[in-house]
Parts: C-alpha cells; sequence; structure tokens
C-alpha cells in the first residue's frame, strides 16, 4: 500500500472522515493506533457496514414459516422441505472486475462459493448477471472478454456449474461494469452452521492459502471510489486479489466433512476485511471476544506488517472455530485434503478483538469486536428527486416517429449471448434441466447426503433492467420483480426467496440515495404483494466513472420450487402448427423500454401501470399449465415487447411465426410486466383458454408458428434465416471466438 501523503492524516488516507475518527476515539476512550485505525476503515466501509444503505434496508420484509436464516448471514437459507435446506446469496466485485477484469470476476466467483459453503452448504450453482460496456468501445471489449474468461476459468476448474445469467451491454456501464454472482447450495437441515465464535478456550483455526499483500484494503479502497482515469486506476490493481480454484476446490471439501463431522463451533468465510472482518464478526455474534497472535498466520511475502496480515484479502481461507479436543481431528481433515491449516488465536470473554504479536507477546491492538461488526455509523444521507423529474415524466417516448421499417429496428435488438455462456460448463453435477439462454434456469433436487432424487426441482433466475430504473426506479425495481416472479412461471416454478444486489451511484449524491430508496420501497412493495421474502443481499456504491453515475441497477435473484419436475419445461421454443397465446393484460409503454433507447430516448416519461394482483394470477395460471404439460414453448414478455419475445422463441427453435393481431409499434416493442407468450398444441388451446378464463386472466391468441419467415401482419416479414444469422453473429463479430486471460 502507498505511503499516504505526511500532510494527510492517517484516518483520512485509510478513508475514514473525521467524524468517524472521533467516533472511534470516544468509543476506545483514547487515540487509537495505525492498526486499529486500519481495522476499523476497512469493517466500516460501504462494502463491509451499508453504512449508507441499512437505514433502507430495513425495510424489506425478512421473514416466512420456510426462512431458517435471513439477511445478516454468510447467505440466506429456506427450507424446501425433504429434509433439504437451500443456502442462497448474491454479491458484486464491479469495482475489481473494472480494473482487473480477470482476477476481478474469478474472485468474485470465488468469494460468493465460500459464503454459501460457509453455512454448510455443498453449492451447486452460479450465476452470473453482467453489465458491460458497448462493444464499439475498446476498453469495454477487453473488460468483457475478461470478465468471462475469469469466470469461466474459475467456476469450471472449481466444478461449480454456471447455469445461467444475464449479459447486458449498455453506454452507462462503459468504464464501469456491473459483475455480479449469485450462488445456489443445498445442505441437510441439520447441517446448517453458523459463523459464531462461542465457548472460551476455543480456537480460531484459518485454513487455506497463505496471507499476502494482494487485496489490501480491497473493499475500502475500490468499493468506496468511483473511477477517474487510467492511471489512478492503475495504482488500484494491487487492491485486486488472485484467485486460486484449485486450492478453493480442496478447501471446499475439508470444510464440508469437518461440518459434517460436528468438528467446528462455527465456520466464517474471509472475505471483505479479511481477518479482521471474520475474527471480530465471529466474535460479536457469539458474544464473546478474541486474542489474534500475527506470527501464526501464513503469509506468502516477506516483512508484512500487522495491519497487511490484518485487512488483507487474499483469497481461499476461512476461519474454523474449533474445540481444543477437536483440534487433532481438524488438522487430519486439512491434511488429507492439502490445505494449510493453523490455529492463530483463542476465544475469549473479554468482548474485544485483541492483536498481538505472538501469543503471549506485544498487544498490537485492542478494540472492543461488536465496534467494528455493529457500531459503524448509520448514515441517512441527503435524498432528492431529480429538478426535471416532472418535465422527464412529461416527454414520452410515445411521441417518438413510429419505425419506418419495424423489422429493421427488432433485427438490431436480437442477439444472442451463448458467446458468454458457452465458455462456462452448465452440466457439471447432471443436474441442470433448462440451462442458459432461457427465462430461468431448472436444476435437479436431489438429497445432499444420499444423492436420492426428490422428483422435484430448484430454479432459479436474475434479472435487472436499467432502463426502467432511470426512468422510475420505485416502479421500475417493482416490475423487475414481477419479470423474475414470471420467469419462473414459465418453468413451472412457484417462488420462494429474493435475493438482491442493489447497484448504484455515488451515494454523496443525493438523487442517487434517491434512487436507492425509490428501489427498495418498489421491491418492498411488490414482495409484499407476491407473498415471499428477501433473504440477504448486497449494495454495491459509487459506482461511476468519469463524474457519471450509472442508472439505477437492482439486480433480482429470485429462487423457486418446482413442485413436480416430471419432463423438462417447454422451454423458449416455438413448435411448428402451434398456436400463439398472449397472457396478461398489462398495457405496454414504449418510455423506458429497449426500442426507444435505441432512439436515444432514455430516463424519461412514464413506465406502464403496475398491478402486481393481476401479475401474480397470471403466473399462477401460467405455472399451473406449464405444470400440467399444457405448454409447448414459453417466453416472458418483457425487453423488446412481444415482437421481440416472438422473435428469440423463433430464432431459438428454427420455427416461423405470423402474427396478426399486434397493430402499431407500441404494441410490438412496447413493454410492462406479468405477460408471457405461449405455444400451445392446437388439440389443447381449448383447455389453455378455459384455464385462463377461469383464473380471470386476460389472454390474446396472437398467431400461429410455423414456416421460415417471422411475420407481423402489416408490420414486418423477415426470413428465418437472417433473422437468425443477425442474432447468432452479434457478439462472436464483435468479440471473437473468446480468449482465456491469465
Amino acid at each position: 500500500m502507498a505511503d499516504a501523503p505526511t500532510d494527510e492524516p492517517t484516518h483520512r488516507a485509510l478513508g475514514l472522515t473525521d467524524d468517524e475518527y472521533g467516533m472511534i476515539r470516544d468509543r476506545l476512550g483514547r487515540e487509537p493506533n495505525h492498526l486499529e485505525l486500519a481495522m476499523y476503515s476497512v469493517m466500516w466501509s460501504e462494502h463491509c457496514s451499508y453504512k449508507s444503505s441499512r437505514i433502507h434496508l430495513r425495510r424489506f420484509p425478512t421473514e416466512a414459516p420456510w426462512v431458517l436464516v435471513g439477511p445478516g448471514e454468510g447467505a440466506g437459507v429456506v427450507d424446501v422441505g425433504d429434509g433439504i435446506a437451500a443456502a442462497i446469496r448474491i454479491e458484486s466485485h464491479n469495482h475489481p472486475s473494472a480494473i482487473e477484469p480477470y482476477q476481478g470476476a474469478a474472485t468474485g466467483v470465488g468469494g460468493i462459493l465460500r459464503d454459501i459453503f460457509s453455512m454448510g452448504a455443498r453449492p451447486i450453482a452460479v450465476m452470473d448477471p453482467l453489465r458491460l460496456g458497448p462493444l464499439d468501445d475498446a476498453r469495454s471489449r477487453w473488460i468483457a472478454e475478461g470478465v468471462v474468461a475469469g469466470i469461466s476459468g474459475y467456476g469450471n476448474s472449481v466444478g461449480v456449474p454456471t447455469v445461467g445469467g444475464e449479459t447486458v451491454f449498455d453506454e452507462c456501464y462503459a468504464d464501469n461494469p456491473l459483475v455480479n454472482v449469485l450462488c445456489l447450495g443445498i445442505m441437510p437441515s441439520e447441517r446448517l452452521v453458523l459463523g459464531r465464535a462461542e465457548g472460551p478456550g476455543n480456537l480460531a483455526v484459518l485454513l487455506g492459502s497463505t496471507t499476502g499483500r494482494d487485496g489490501i484494503g480491497g473493499v475500502s479502497v475500490l468499493a468506496s471510489a468511483g473511477f477517474s482515469d487510467d492511471e489512478a486506476d492503475a495504482q488500484k490493481r494491487p487492491s485486486v486479489q488472485v484467485g486460486d480454484p484449485y486450492e478453493e476446490k480442496r478447501l471446499i471439501e475439508a470444510c464440508l466433512e469437518l461440518l459434517e463431522r460436528n468438528l467446528a463451533v462455527g465456520v466464517q468465510d474471509l472475505g471483505g476485511a479479511g481477518i479482521t472482518c471474520a475474527t471480530a464478526e465471529t466474535a460479536a455474534k457469539g458474544g464473546s471476544g478474541m486474542d489474534v497472535w500475527v506470527d501464526t498466520v501464513p503469509q506468502r511475502e516477506p516483512n508484512m506488517e500487522p495491519f497487511e496480515v490484518m485487512t488483507s484479502e487474499s483469497q481461499e481461507r476461512m476461519l474454523a472455530i474449533v474445540e481444543p479436543a477437536q483440534l487433532d481431528a481438524v488438522l487430519e481433515i486439512a491434511e488429507r485434503w492439502e490445505i494449510r491449516a493453523n490455529v492463530i488465536g483463542r476465544v475469549n470473554d473479554s468482548g474485544c478483538l485483541r492483536v498481538f504479536d505472538r501469543e503471549g507477546g506485544d498487544l498490537l491492538g485492542d478494540v472492543p469486536a461488536v465496534s467494528l461488526e455493529d457500531e459503524a455509523p448509520l448514515y441517512d444521507r441527503p435524498r432528492e428527486e431529480p429538478a426535471d423529474l416532472a418535465e422527464r415524466r412529461a416527454d414520452s417516448a410515445d411521441a417518438l416517429a413510429a419505425p419506418d421499417d419495424p423489422g429493421a429496428d427488432l433485427l438490431e435488438l436480437l442477439c444472442d449471448t451463448s458467446w458468454v455462456w458457452s465458455q462456462y460448463d452448465h452440466m457439471l453435477f447432471l443436474n441442470t434441466v433448462e440451462g442458459p439462454g432461457g427465462d430461468a434456469a431448472v436444476l435437479r433436487l436431489k438429497h445432499p447426503t444420499t444423492g436420492e432424487d426428490t422428483g422435484r426441482g430448484l430454479a432459479l433466475t436474475t434479472d435487472g433492467n436499467h432502463l426502467w430504473g432511470a426512468v422510475d426506479p420505485r416502479r421500475g425495481a417493482a416490475m423487475t420483480v414481477a419479470e423474475s416472479v414470471m420467469n419462473l412461471a414459465v418453468v413451472g416454478a412457484r417462488p420462494l426467496a429474493l435475493v438482491n444486489c442493489l447497484n448504484f451511484g455515488n451515494p454523496e449524491h443525493p438523487e442517487v440515495m434517491w434512487q436507492l430508496s425509490e428501489s427498495v420501497d418498489g421491491i418492498t412493495e411488490a414482495l409484499a404483494a407476491f407473498g415471499f421474502p428477501c433473504i440477504g443481499g448486497n449494495v454495491s456504491l459509487y459506482n461511476e466513472s468519469r463524474g457519471r453515475d450509472i442508472d439505477p441497477t437492482p439486480v433480482i435473484g429470485v429462487l423457486g420450487v418446482v413442485d413436480q419436475l416430471t419432463t423438462p419445461p417447454p422451454g423458449t421454443r416455438l413448435v411448428e402448427g402451434g398456436r400463439l397465446v398472449l397472457v396478461g393484460g398489462a398495457d405496454p409503454a414504449l418510455s423506458g423500454s429497449a426500442w426507444a433507447a435505441s432512439r436515444g430516448h432514455r430516463g424519461r416519461g412514464e413506465l406502464p401501470s403496475f398491478d402486481p394482483a393481476a401479475v401474480a394470477a397470471a403466473a399462477e395460471a401460467v405455472r399451473e399449465l406449464v405444470a400440467a404439460g399444457l405448454v409447448l414453448g414459453a417466453h416472458d414478455v418483457a425487453r423488446g415487447g412481444v415482437a421481440l419475445t416472438l422473435a428469440e422463441m423463433s430464432v431459438r427453435s428454427g420455427v416461423g411465426f405470423t402474427a396478426a393481431r399486434l397493430a402499431g409499434h407500441a404494441n410490438l416493442f412496447g413493454e410492462s410486466s406479468g405477460r408471457a407468450v405461449l405455444c400451445v398444441d392446437p388439440d389443447q388451446l381449448r383447455v389453455v383458454l378455459d384455464v385462463l378464463d377461469a383464473r380471470g386472466v386476460p389472454h390474446q391468441r396472437i398467431g400461429v408458428a410455423g414456416g421460415d419467415r417471422l411475420v407481423v401482419k402489416d408490420q414486418f416479414d423477415l426470413a428465418l434465416d437472417h433473422a437468425t444469422a443477425v442474432w447468432r453473429d452479434r457478439l462472436p463479430d464483435t468479440l471473437g471466438t473468446g480468449t482465456t486471460q491469465g
């Protein structure tokens, strides 16, 4: 870490404000030393403490009878039946990925895996919602290739399938990509363990890699500032961690074995803030204290300072709290799995995190553990809606000229993202029933102990729409939750729990905090209406580059259950001769749509009306039809409207369509939530329509699947071969066949 200017106080160089320094001094009753300040700086950073967002996150509904662990732990955990619990978590590695794309993305995968197996769950699936800069920008292409290579390089090597996600390219993410990663794991319900340092005399055992200078100050240096210029970003590169997926694989197996054998009181990942976070968090949650001995921490570089050892975010490390009588068994497991295991401290009843140079040696730092974990400042930062909000909302995209050639506009929206996910192994464990490319991933639910197939499935989806958020962050966030619900419905799943990754700009800008607060309210209202909780998430702030904030981008991950998985879901496809039915009655709007953005109209107008009860009814009807095997193909209607939905179903299946009831470009490209297109066997059409009628769900017959052309009467007539080539070749032509960066 570079030396701070001599005229700058140490606490400011570490990212602490004068007021925060005063709080620390008052809490300790004395002047803190450099080590103590370094520990507070990382623990009180935005990344670790959520000091600008906690006041808003409290509004989320977090409880339900099936919730075993809610927000605040390594991962949220729900009961999915058959004695099985599922752990789910989503995180961001945005800033590291902007500076060092390969390692930033790779270590994002590694970190989220550790969050899952620290709870006792085996990771079984990863998803990667990505937001990247425009493809005509050389740096954005470099970031895109590095991020994809990092995710594939780590995930494929560690042996956890990447089963889905999103890839969005937009100018607002130039220089500031969003690399969000979700992980799902399962475990026997009785194996659930929490990160608690309980029992004076118990030992703190560090498992895994050595500790180096990579990642020192990562959460405070990278996650608490935007990007300015290439030189400044280069200076931050040493703060990016370096990953080793093979060490991670061994660490997974060792930790799961020691938990299976009840050899640990608690286990905690060393992520943001490293040893400081793991020791302070476990001690605070256990109502205890802990002594740490710096000299016992295996170090990969010579002459590391104590503050470097305590705050390094070197990867592939876990902290286990072990009773002395169990230490030999833990060391034997570590030796068998060829990972390091070192006793680095001891639990006590002091309530303090005390750092010594060695056991029985000099005291280097002494702070109340709870002050690091739970007493970070809580900021209710100023919030202010845009001064020109009324003017923006009056500027509707409906006033844009109708396209001269709707077919050409449709082709501009078509983009196959398989260039990204084809580089990931999504069939590991052979559980994947529906993989990347569809609305939601579906996995067989097998018992984690016996491997027995339960006959049920788990479904996962991630969704986000920054164009909606830029128009109306509150309604846009609610509509994104609704899209997730419909994505699960088209694969026959019911929603169980939500996690979110809230990606926003600089929280010191009142408009950004208004966006965040509004988005939280939108998600909260949607969850209350749909009847399932938020069980965890992540907040990523300071996503700005060269003085420009990103559009508000809450990314929503939802876990669902398929109650009977006897056949694969219908998939995003058309079948020759199938009848096309548009389900859902929401009126679409052009404002906030991908079509309007392609015309330069963004962040203006009003989103369509949102009726969560109607969305819930439509989703439930679709889920029922899919579960009954009455649907040949199904696709949620969201980005690009009905036109893009039909086109994607067509090019993915090699079957054309003819639609006759889509008058006007607003009905082609307008967007809303709670709609889906179903492809139905003619012999089953009456049954499907009767179900929709009985549920009171609006619907419309819009055409027939078949042939080799994409046709909407009086709108466009495109050759299927040409549309498929445009869709298939856009990314490969721009990015190449994919490169692996080291």
